[in-house]
């Protein structure tokens, strides 16, 4: 991140949900990233992740995204 961050004059967005395929570290992970310097977190979310065409083992539904949320924002990293 901070490398990457040198080298361009773009925003920097970490991925938490592709890079971790897990819904149980997305918050640590994207604390993670912010305190190493990412200008955003992106996060799959889906009404319903069991019909979601794709990757529905990692995506958050709208009750857990807000938690996540909470728990980032309460990090005071952003």
């Amino acid at each position: 991140m901070p490398i990457l961050k040198q080298e361009s004059h773009l925003p920097v967005l970490v991925d938490v949900t592709h890079s971790t395929g897990r819904k149980d570290i997305l918050a640590p992970c994207a604390k993670a990233a912010l305190a190493a310097g990412a200008d955003g977190i992106m996060v799959e979310v889906h009404p319903d992740p069991a019909t979601a065409l794709s990757d529905a083992a990692q995506r958050l539904d709208i009750d857990e995204f807000n938690r996540f949320y909470n728990e980032v924002k309460k990090s005071g990293l952003f």
